[in-house]
């Protein structure tokens, strides 16, 4: 085991305090009584571990824990004052970095333990460590569950249920792959929890039960609300036009979701749509998430800024980090040009943001496929927007006649209206140069209109509300023009 193998290293470094941030500290503790177990007798050294509700314990062998050194400063002078070799595991020691004796006992300590080969690991869910510290430290990160792992897990807990009811639990094959799948991402502790609660609930395991793993997964990843979970994404069935789009997604479905071994293919990495407000970016980059069938993660570029320096740039490491842990997943960034848009005003804070959203979507290697949405073009850095960063750029102009007709046709339809009954290629006229969102709203407020004078709806009224609107591409026509015209050399048109 890779987490096994490092940690071995670090111990024999002779390094004398060793940070580790982990929820999983059970996990930890087994893993290294496992590389204690296995080394030789020269190797060899005492393992403690030290919890302030009880104090020291040596847990290499069975001895009870000293209720006397359960204070910090008790364990640490205890520490300092002891000359043989040892393994000292502080857990939840963080809250008392602050107190600068204890800090100066650790760093006694330190500089005594290369002779006496003692090494103090502090476990954490997360740690600071003091900067007089830091030259004495080294840092160990926990590695998640493997597939293998992961499959021990449910299998492990396929077997708990067996035994506590009688007869066996329904276990769906393809059910089981993608739970194993989808507890990617979390620690040993979560991934029992999620396993448990998707078989004990009824005693198997089907299709019905991944939506709710999915969502109780999210859940525990995203705990900063930077990222938002989209339990419903729409179907191409809801979106008018966007058929090249459409066959663009269909057409790297396979490769992102089973990248075979020796492809000469690249796993797709994303796409930036781009054209006019209300032609249905927004939907297009939900319905993405429903080709692909992949649940749907939103970035939310206003929570991403904090006022505190570096606090922006950690809040992308972390939202990107965790859309990895989701993966396989479509990761939407609505109105990217909002957080990537540099200007002289802003300390290079946008610049550092767009060089690490760059780098990260030039390197990554797991199945995060980037939907991306803009409406100015003016606001965005060239370094983004040049051939290469993106696999495609699509531009989603306004709707044509034969649109502008299934537009009309979806929006009457979900308001419980029947198509047919209405002069459908009259309104496809009046509509001319109308977005989708137009469409939309002329509909809605002909049905108010019709709602209060308490009349079923009619062709009369929706020609009135669609005469007396006027449209984007009349208001702002001179802006029009000019994304076309730069458009028309620089995408792809996505219908």
């Amino acid at each position: 085991m890779q987490t096994a193998h490092d940690l071995n290293l670090i111990l024999q470094s002779r390094v004398p305090l060793v940070v580790v941030e982990t929820p999983d500290e059970a996990r930890f503790l087994q893993c290294l009584q496992r590389l204690l177990a296995d080394a030789g007798a020269a190797a060899y050294r005492p393992l403690f571990r030290w919890a302030v509700t009880q104090g020291l314990q040596r847990v290499d062998i069975e001895l009870a824990a000293q209720p006397t050194t359960a204070a910090p400063d008790q364990v640490l002078g205890h520490m300092r004052s002891v000359t043989a070799p040892g393994i000292y595991v502080l857990l939840d020691f963080h809250p008392y970095l602050e107190d600068p004796v204890h800090v100066r006992l650790l760093k006694d300590i330190a500089l005594a333990a290369e002779g006496a080969r003692k090494t103090v690991i502090l476990v954490s869910h997360a740690l600071q460590l003091p900067a007089e510290l830091e030259a004495f430290a080294a840092r160990f990160e926990m590695s998640l569950p493997s597939a293998q792992e992961r499959a021990a897990i449910v299998a492990e807990v396929i077997g708990q249920w067996n035994a506590e009811h009688p007869g066996s639990a329904t276990v769906d094959a393809t059910a089981r792959e993608l739970l194993e799948r989808n507890l990617a991402g979390l620690t040993r502790s979560d991934s029992e929890r999620l396993a448990r609660g998707a078989i004990f609930d009824d005693g198997a395991l089907t299709a019905c039960d991944i939506p709710e793993v999915t969502r109780a997964k999210y859940a525990l990843l995203n705990r900063d609300g930077v990222l938002t979970y989209e339990q419903d994404t729409a179907r191409f069935s809801e979106v008018g036009g966007l058929r090249r789009l459409r066959v663009w997604l269909e057409q790297r479905r396979r490769v992102l979701l089973e990248p075979a071994a020796g492809t000469p293919l690249d796993p797709p990495r994303g796409l930036l749509l781009m054209g006019v407000q209300g032609c249905g970016k927004s939907l297009a980059a939900k319905a993405a998430a429903g080709v692909l069938g992949l649940p749907l993660l939103r970035l939310d570029i206003g929570a991403l800024y904090n006022k505190f320096h570096g606090e922006t740039d950690r809040n992308l490491r972390d939202s990107l980090r965790q859309a990895e842990l989701m993966a396989p997943c479509v990761l939407w960034i609505d109105e990217l040009e909002k957080a990537l848009a540099t200007d002289a005003g802003n300390d290079g804070l946008s610049k550092r943001i767009l060089g690490a959203f760059l780098t990260w979507l030039a390197e990554k290697s797991t199945p995060v496929f980037v939907v991306a949405t803009a409406n100015d073009i003016t606001r965005l850095p060239p370094e983004l927007v040049r051939k290469g960063r993106f696999d495609e750029i699509f531009f989603v102009d306004l709707p044509t006649p034969e649109v502008r007709l299934e537009i009309l046709r979806i929006h009457l339809q979900r308001r419980e209206q029947n198509p047919q009954e209405f002069a459908l290629v009259d309104l496809v006229t009046a509509t001319d140069g109308f977005s989708g969102a137009e469409i939309e709203q002329g509909i809605v407020s002909a049905l108010y209109a019709a709602h209060a004078v308490r009349r079923p709806l009619t062709d009369a009224q929706l020609l009135d509300e669609f005469r007396r609107t006027r449209p984007l591409s009349v208001l702002m026509a001179e802006q029009l023009a000019a994304l076309r015209s730069w458009a028309s050399a620089r995408t792809v048109p996505a219908d």
